[in-house]
């Protein structure tokens, strides 16, 4: 507290009654698939087209992450954070310039697979590398211990006498990274967090580092081994797969559109596709704060579609939404038209109509650009069938293009049933909750609660004269109650402070009818 011990004037600088709320972004976008090069497992930001191109590569054919990435900017998104899964170790995808920036591939580079884990030489080395699992050195060594060896053309240049799988100093990862001259070693997403957790060692074996045979550039990589669930999942601890966007606070969309090239490939099978659509939609409901994009397996029909849903694709979940069928736009890898799965073109579309509308608009009715024909074109009685299953069609209008024409959640909760309503919910948490960090060891007395009032009601008012709340007045459209009555003397002395918010949120004019009567000559009219 300030003295005043001379006359003079004093200028204070005293904070408001209340605080300000921003809104939070609606439109970041999260897509998980396969690049020609780039960091492997690592959420990247970026901002543009250009931005990808220069850091996972250009169209590569038979994949579809870098089509949704390029449709997501061409609808109007702005910023998307991208992971890039693979076979390959992050470090056996370039070396590093002086800038930090990729200088050159090393797809023939050297490598292997040593039980969970993938091996590969360092660039520039040279001979026949093989790595070899032995019996650990010294007396009574842990169970889950083993010996490492390092040879080149026959001779044993690094020996590890004790490494393990289990996290720690000793770890075989961190041991390898941090001397080994000759090779690199990652853990592969899928294995070894439970082979880490039980404590087991490789089984005994030597493996020797061969290149992979040379592939075309525009190429998709030939996939090792069968591809997993746990390849596109990840772990959250590893920062591997989607479970590394978990780290990332910012994202409000999510789409793996290459588990559909992974199934059309072969190397998945229909049921790891619903398991990993299963695990997007589990990641998006245990955030929170997310919305899954999903994609149908090429080449159904409506009928199809039914069946899938219904039987095999029985989602139930207000943080999912399906969209049929595929679009068909211009691919340069192959220098014409091809379809590719809707999702990153269709997070587009919810950014252009977060930004021109709000998120509490119904991101239908809206054309999808870059979109020439569809993989189906869906007749009014099929859209019928799909419709109240919760598939989002894209149908073809004369005169009027392709456009999106659904807005539902796969939630069979009718509180739930529109995309808008998840979303604008999903905006107005984030907002409240970063909006009202002040309040945190603040006195809990009447006066904070006024406050708090105060602040949530501006907010929503502000959000109510967008549209975005039902009613004629603010009173008809949202309550804030914080008092006595919701902080009792027990809330109080546990530290709680407890906020009741309601809000009327729009719906969306899913069906418009218009009532028309045939009326008798001369009734109805106005005498002058």
């Amino acid at each position: 507290m300030p003295s005043y011990l001379s006359p003079g004037v004093y200028v204070e600088e005293v904070e408001s009654g209340s605080r300000p709320i921003e809104g939070v972004g609606t439109s970041v976008a999260a897509f998980v698939g396969f690049a020609e090069k780039g960091p492997l497992n690592e959420p990247t930001l970026v901002t543009n087209w250009s931005q990808f191109v220069s850091t996972f590569g250009d169209f590569v054919e038979g994949t579809y992450l870098a089509s949704a990435v390029y449709g997501f900017f061409a609808n109007g998104g702005g910023i998307a954070y991208v992971v890039r899964i693979g076979d390959a170790p992050a470090s056996s995808d370039a070396t590093e310039d002086g800038a930090g920036g990729s200088t050159a591939e090393t797809a023939s580079v050297a490598q292997g697979q040593l039980g969970p884990y993938r091996v590969q030489a360092l660039p520039g080395v040279t001979g026949e590398i093989s790595v070899e699992v032995a019996e650990p050195e010294g007396e009574n060594p842990p169970q889950d211990a083993f010996k490492l060896l390092v040879k080149r053309d026959g001779n044993v240049e690094e020996t590890y006498p004790a490494v393990t799988t289990r996290r720690g100093k000793d770890n075989i990862v961190t041991q390898v990274r941090e001397r080994s001259a000759l090779i690199a070693i990652s853990e592969a997403a899928r294995g070894t967090a439970a082979l880490a957790k039980a404590g087991e060692r490789p089984a005994a074996q030597t493996v020797v580092l061969t290149p992979p045979p040379e592939r075309a550039p525009g190429q998709p990589p030939a996939p090792q081994r069968t591809l997993a669930t746990d390849d596109y999942v990840g772990d959250a601890d590893q920062r591997t797969g989607f479970g590394g966007l978990e780290a990332v606070d910012d994202i409000t969309m999510l789409a793996v559109p290459d588990l559909m090239s992974a199934y059309e490939r072969g190397a998945i099978d229909l049921s790891t596709v619903l398991a990993v659509q299963q695990g997007m939609i589990s990641h998006c409901e245990l955030m929170g704060d997310r919305i899954a994009i999903l994609d149908p397996p090429p080449g159904m029909s409506p009928q199809q579609i039914k069946s899938w849903r219904v039987e095999a694709a029985g989602f139930d979940s207000k943080y999912a939404a399906l969209y049929y069928p595929w679009i068909k736009v211009f691919d340069p890898s192959v220098g014409r038209n091809t379809f590719v799965p809707p999702s990153g073109h269709i997070a587009g579309v919810w950014a252009r109509n977060d930004d021109a509308r709000g998120v509490h608009k119904a991101p239908a009715n809206e054309v999808i650009r870059g979109a020439v024909a569809l993989q189906t074109q869906i007749t009014k009685g099929e859209h019928d069938l799909l419709n109240p299953i919760g598939v989002n069609c894209v149908r073809a209008f004369p005169g009027r293009g392709i456009r999106v024409w659904g807005a539902r959640t796969l939630s069979s909760d009718p509180a739930w049933r529109y995309l808008n309503v998840r979303r604008l919910f999903n905006y107005l948490e984030e907002s409240i909750l970063n909006g009202t960090q002040w309040v945190v060891f603040e006195p809990n007395d009447d006066a904070l609660w006024a406050r708090i009032r105060r602040t949530i009601s501006a907010f929503l008012v502000s959000e109510w004269r967008k549209g975005a709340l039902f009613g004629l007045t603010p009173d008809e459209a949202f309550y804030v109650k914080c008092d006595r009555e919701t902080n009792p003397a027990e809330s109080i002395d546990a530290g709680q402070v407890v906020c009741e918010v309601g809000v009327a949120p729009v719906k969306p004019a899913e069906f418009v009818i218009f009532r028309l009567a045939q009326l008798s000559g001369g009734t109805g009219a106005v005498d002058e």
